[in-house]
């Protein structure tokens, strides 16, 4: 709703992209929709994925990097973590569409007989529920302005019916409602001594003969764009020389949306689609969160076990996590990625020498379990800060089990089905399941804390939500076991009475989680669990620096 109470009438902007992926479509989204949020309009994205998977839920990390849970349980692109984190604001089901969904949604229909008698083709039907996805976030009328970002690249065979969508709504809605920006690389070739305009005239032709002309051309760029090049892309993709926009390579994500400012994306966006905002950008936060990042007082190294860490995408929102919480530590976070398969007991001390901290990473499967139960152990018995997520959190438990409690057997029944102690069990709801995809124990649920505990200190109230993907869960027929030999369960689901918190009281930072704090955190909110963990690590390298001195 507008300020008045009246439904907002919403403007759309499309971002496409061509000559190569991965050229930061998200991060431009990302940073133009803070521009307009920080001039007091209501912005949202969504992101429409070209693959035919439904969701990317069963994709494993390596093929598409981390899979981004939703408060309403939607396993989504990586992207909306980008969303979430520069915006502050949570995203939905509604914010990713796949090639996947669109076509399921249409057989779906068709099974049901709303389209008897007719062929069901690509044009009318896919481009209409393609168009009918994209405008539902509009027919809430609680925004401004929708950006739509368009995954893959313009000419691929798989983003023909996005870019024919958007050309009917350019003509449904009109061009004052309406704008394409088109991102796009302009190489520099070392060679030549030069900046080439080719390849982003012929990715601009493409998207041209698909009946799409772009209103704004961003070019990434490793060299600042002369007035000269930025008119030859003008006059030969048939746009305004100030429609041109120069995208250099920055030192951090967090610098783009200052860099779009300075480019004047803002004002040109608002311009083309006609808006009247007469407020400039309030970039004061922001520039506040960049100071403390890139002038630490503290250094500390972390240390990320995981069994995916040569694709760091894999674990994009835990990394970008540890960057929020530094900066408001006002500490450089430097993350040592050590792969779980190469840890055992007689490394252990070797590999993890000189880290203040350990964070055991999410995950599933049997790959690089000993090595993550190697590394609880290690971090327990020599008093290293400790933060386990969803998995790690396991581990923790598993380890505590084998040396502490005595059950040198206990495992999860997720790589030993069958342990004599189950003391990580498949949950009740999930023994029948058969089907892999949007399954698990998926979206936000309630987490109520203890008092006097480590995870009451740090979230300083009893209830929070955290957002969880999951099957498998802390066995509760063990959880006496547990506290009698001293670990804290602190925090427990008010509904199932799921474990979803435990801590080690005399230890300086041991906590596990079994759901994942890093889907929440953002540069203007940093998760408070990775906040407090920084900070032990600072304490821990401190008392070395003390004991060494």
């Amino acid at each position: 709703m507008s300020m008045n109470g009246q439904p907002r009438n919403p403007k759309y902007i499309f971002v496409t992209g061509g000559v190569t992926s991965s050229l930061g479509k998200g991060i431009i989204a990302s940073s133009l929709a803070k521009l307009l949020q920080s001039r007091g309009l209501s912005v949202t994205i969504q992101k429409f994925d070209p693959y035919i998977n439904v969701d990317p839920g069963t994709l494993n990390p390596y093929e598409h990097g981390e899979c981004y849970v939703t408060d309403d349980g939607a396993e989504t692109d990586l992207d909306l973590g980008h969303y979430e984190r520069f915006l502050n604001v949570p995203t939905s089901q509604a914010n990713n569409v796949t090639t996947g969904r669109i076509y399921y949604n249409v057989i779906m229909k068709e099974r049901k007989g709303n389209y008897l008698g007719k062929t069901v083709q690509v044009i009318p039907h896919i481009t209409d529920e393609i168009k009918r996805n994209i405008l539902q976030l509009g027919e809430t009328g609680n925004f401004d302005i929708i950006i739509t970002e368009l995954g893959g690249c313009v000419g691929d065979i798989e983003s023909l019916p996005y870019v024919e969508a958007v050309r009917q709504l350019k003509w449904d809605l009109g061009s004052d409602n309406l704008l394409v920006i088109h991102l796009t690389l302009v190489p520099y070739l070392q060679s030549a001594g030069e900046l080439k305009t080719k390849p982003t005239q012929h990715s601009v032709k493409m998207l041209q003969e698909s009946g799409v002309q772009p209103d704004i051309i961003v070019c990434r760029t490793e060299h600042p764009l002369p007035q000269d090049i930025r008119r030859k892309i003008a006059l030969f993709c048939n746009v305004e020389q100030n429609s041109v926009i120069e995208a250099m390579d920055a030192e951090t994500i967090y610098d783009v949306p200052l860099l779009m400012q300075k480019e004047k994306l803002d004002q040109r966006v608002l311009y083309m689609l006609d808006i009247y905002n007469d407020q400039d950008a309030d970039m004061d936060a922001w520039k506040g969160f960049l100071g403390r990042y890139k002038n630490p007082i503290e250094e500390v190294r972390i240390g990320l076990v995981g069994k995916y860490v040569e694709l760091k995408d894999a674990y994009k929102s835990i990394a970008e996590s540890f960057i929020h919480a530094g900066a408001a530590n006002e500490c450089k976070v430097n993350i040592e990625w050590i792969h779980s398969e190469s840890l055992t007991p007689e490394n252990i001390a070797e590999k993890f020498d000189g880290l203040d901290g350990v964070l055991v990473a999410p995950g599933f499967g049997e790959r690089g379990i000993e090595g993550k139960i190697a590394a609880v152990r290690y971090v327990r018995e020599n008093n290293i800060p400790f933060f386990g997520i969803c998995l790690g959190m396991q581990m923790a438990c598993i380890e505590f089990a084998r040396n502490v409690i005595g059950m040198p057997e206990a495992h999860s029944t997720e790589m030993a089905p069958d342990t004599e102690f189950p003391v990580i069990d498949l949950m009740e709801e999930q023994k029948n399941v058969t089907d892999k995809g949007g399954t698990m124990r998926l979206g936000a649920y309630a987490c109520k804390l203890k008092d006097k505990t480590l995870a009451k200190k740090i979230y300083g109230k009893a209830n929070i939500s955290e957002r969880h993907r999951h099957r498998w869960e802390f066995n509760n027929k063990y959880q006496k076991n547990y506290e009698a030999a001293g670990m804290v369960i602190s925090g427990i689901n008010p509904d199932s009475g799921l474990v979803e918190i435990v801590e080690l009281p005399n230890h300086p930072y041991f906590i596990g989680v079994q759901f994942h704090p890093e889907l929440k955190s953002t540069v203007m909110n940093p998760h408070p669990l990775f906040v407090n963990f920084v900070k032990a690590a600072i304490e821990y390298a401190s008392n070395k620096k003390l004991v060494l001195s």
